[in-house]
């Protein structure tokens, strides 16, 4: 009796099933592998994997499953799962007769034992043929039926089995085999989902015939070609639209993560699109990779958040919304509203267009202009319009580089770690690198008065109180200036990419050997930024300014405003507006805007004489190689000065080389040499030094 007593308990022992959670358990401790990307109405816009041990969505809810799936995978797996108790005797016994004559038998599994096996770790694999392991499910399977209801152990079953390769959960299944919820899934589709659960590697044929199997058919000749559909490399993801995928890796960071953006899905369509054409149009051997951002100018909401297209992209995985690109010109509309509000400059102040020399630490700096040409006097409202690189560098040298880079930092530019010794005078033509999220958020200031917050990209950022980063007045007038057509129509022509038929304040910019196609504008609602390059590094070819980002620009501000145009933002106080005229015609007569106080109604350049008696060439700090193959006497160097120099005259070291006026060519020996201009009491009033080698 002992030995018998004995017996039982090693027995009962040996079978002993694991502990099992409650239902209540499985859900909470259910993550998905993936997670959710939402516009700002709750459509669903991306997603992202982010455990990769399981393919898992979210948890589906046994009434979010058609009833035709529900009904033939109980067919299929466990057809007398709602009268036993969590085994099914028949089957055991079916299996067990079976296997005593040899035949192929059935498996007798039940729902209720496979969860109980897909809930245990140190439980035998449902089907498992050891007697020991097939005991213990059996008692797991009643402990977990008489613990869970019916409907719990189908919902977690539906979850918890494996259909094919990583997919787990009828809910990975439905959308990655059919591109489907599991809510739409039809019978065929439930056939091919029942045949697969025997063997979830199974290739197409066997499929075809098992699911021919369970549906009792005569005629089931639709079957392979659906098997070969479901499994082949060409299986749809429709229901995630992909619309976002930059944004979507930058914010989808936990499994299971829902998050609820600021985009318009309709506008990050359209944005997609349009960038899309216009790549598809310039050809790969022309530009590779773009990005868009589209803000609403009131609140900071980002409204299209575009990446990359993909296409013929050589890094498609790169977020070129995010990554850091040299500015070109797109800085020049902050340099002139500094000096517009410090007083140094008016919209009308004439700036000179003309070669310069400016002697750095690593150098002689000698900006050009995109056509290497000049224009001589121009008004600096053409010189900012037609983003033109000379005045642009003089206005720099009123301003100041450290202030300019301060302002810059101030402006949302927070890629500019470095003082401003370190940019030097290029920083006025954009040798600096920011990004398309800092350009949309910095010409978004502009727009609302040079009031500057950070942008939203998801609906729980803050909305933190305005920063005030320029004066109104100088926001504005600066915004009236790279929205006036006429403005830019010497360098852009009068009927660009970048003339609306409303009110709308563009810049465009290219950067060094034409990597980087930018252009960036606001109207009254929303600010538009697009770039156009390679983001590998390499240059474009036969890309201008306003051929390559200016093109999408322009699309997505007519769709954006097909309901109301743009129209022109109220003047603020402390404007005053005047017509004025040009000295010698440097400009057209026209009206324009000033700063309370500084007005004028005629512009003249101003005269010689009150300029400042200088050295122009050369530049201090200049050196110059002496070329043995050009004959020493027609190597002679050109001294330029500027300023009234009347009765001034020049001498190199203790030479005197006659009138200031005279412009002498110098023929100087190897060596450093100290060049002088002498005023008529004989002061010295100006110096340099330059080298011959």
């Amino acid at each position: 009796m002992a030995a018998v007593i004995g017996l039982v308990a090693a027995a009962d022992y040996a079978t002993q099933p694991p502990p099992l959670p409650g239902y209540r358990q499985v859900r909470a401790a259910w993550h998905p592998s993936e997670a959710w990307l939402y516009d700002r109405d709750g459509t669903l816009i991306d997603s992202a994997r982010v455990d990769f041990a399981a393919r898992r969505l979210a948890w589906t809810p046994l009434d979010r499953v058609s009833p035709v799936t529900r009904d033939t995978l109980i067919a299929a797996e466990d057809r007398r799962f709602y009268s036993h108790g969590g085994v099914d005797s028949l089957a055991l016994v079916g299996a067990l007769r079976d296997r005593l004559r040899g035949k192929r038998h059935r498996g007798a599994s039940t729902i209720s034992m496979q969860v109980a096996g897909f809930l245990a770790p140190d439980l035998a694999n449902p089907g498992s043929r050891g007697v020991l392991e097939k005991l213990r499910q059996i008692r797991a399977g009643w402990a977990i039926d008489g613990a869970w209801s019916k409907d719990q152990l189908l919902e977690a079953y539906l979850n918890l089995a494996g259909f094919r390769g990583e997919a787990q959960g009828v809910g990975a299944a439905a959308l990655g085999l059919f591109g489907k919820t599991p809510e739409t899934l039809a019978r065929d589709d439930a056939l091919l989902l029942a045949a697969l659960l025997p063997n979830p590697q199974a290739d197409p044929r066997i499929v075809a015939r098992r699911a021919c199997a369970l549906s009792r058919e005569a005629d089931c000749a639709r079957f392979p070609g659906e098997a070969a559909s479901m499994l082949g490399p060409a299986r749809s993801l429709a229901l995630d639209p992909g619309l976002a995928p930059h944004l979507s890796q930058r914010l989808l960071t936990k499994p299971g993560l829902r998050v609820k953006t600021t985009l318009d899905a309709r506008i990050q369509r359209i944005a997609t699109i349009a960038l899309r054409r216009q790549l598809q149009g310039l050809g790969g051997s022309r530009a590779r990779d773009g990005a868009v951002v589209v803000v609403d100018n009131a609140s900071g909401d980002v409204l299209a958040y575009v990446g990359g297209i993909g296409g013929a992209s050589t890094a498609p995985a790169v977020d070129g919304a995010s990554s850091y690109r040299q500015a070109g010109s797109t800085l020049k509309p902050f340099l002139y509203a500094q000096a517009i509000e410090k007083g140094y400059l008016t919209p009308a102040s004439i700036l000179d267009d003309s070669p310069v020399q400016l002697d750095t630490a690593s150098g002689l700096y000698v900006p050009q202009n995109y056509d290497r040409g000049f224009k001589g006097p121009v008004s600096a409202r053409s010189a900012l319009a037609g983003s033109l690189n000379v005045p642009a560098v003089r206005t720099l040298l009123l301003v100041g580089v450290d202030a300019f880079r301060d302002r810059l930092w101030d402006s949302g530019y927070r890629g500019m770690t470095e003082d401003g010794d370190y940019y030097g005078f290029s920083l006025a033509l954009g040798s600096a690198e920011v990004t398309l999220l800092e350009q949309a958020d910095a010409y978004r200031a502009l727009a609302n008065g040079g009031r500057w917050t950070p942008l939203r990209l998801t609906a729980d950022d803050p909305s933190p109180a305005p920063r005030v980063v320029t004066t109104p007045q100088a926001a504005w007038l600066v915004s009236d200036m790279i929205a006036d057509a006429n403005a830019r129509a010497g360098t852009f022509g009068l009927d660009s990419a970048l003339r609306l038929p409303f009110w709308a304040a563009v810049k465009t910019g290219t950067s060094k050997a034409m990597r980087d196609n930018w252009c960036i504008g606001f109207s009254d609602r929303f600010t538009v930024a697009v770039w156009v390059g390679n983001l590998e590094g390499d240059p474009m070819r036969a890309v201008s300014g306003t051929s390559g980002a200016a093109p999408v620009w322009r699309d997505l501000m007519l769709a954006l405003h097909a309901d109301r145009p743009g129209v022109r933002p109220a003047r603020p106080s402390g404007i005053e507006e005047r017509a004025i005229r040009f000295a010698n015609a440097v400009e057209q007569p026209r009206r324009e805007y000033f700063l309370a106080g500084t007005a004028q109604t005629h512009i003249a350049v101003a005269p010689e004489g009150a300029r400042r008696p200088r050295i122009v060439n050369p530049v201090s700090g200049s050196v110059y190689a002496i070329d043995p193959d050009i004959p020493p006497d027609r190597q002679r160097l050109a001294i330029g000065v500027s300023g009234e120099v009347t009765a001034h005259r020049l001498r190199l070291d203790k030479r005197d080389l006659g009138a200031a006026d005279s412009h002498p060519l110098v023929l100087a020996g190897p060596g450093q040499h100290r060049l002088s201009l002498i005023d008529v009491g004989g002061r010295v009033v100006d110096q340099i030094i330059f080298t011959i080698r």
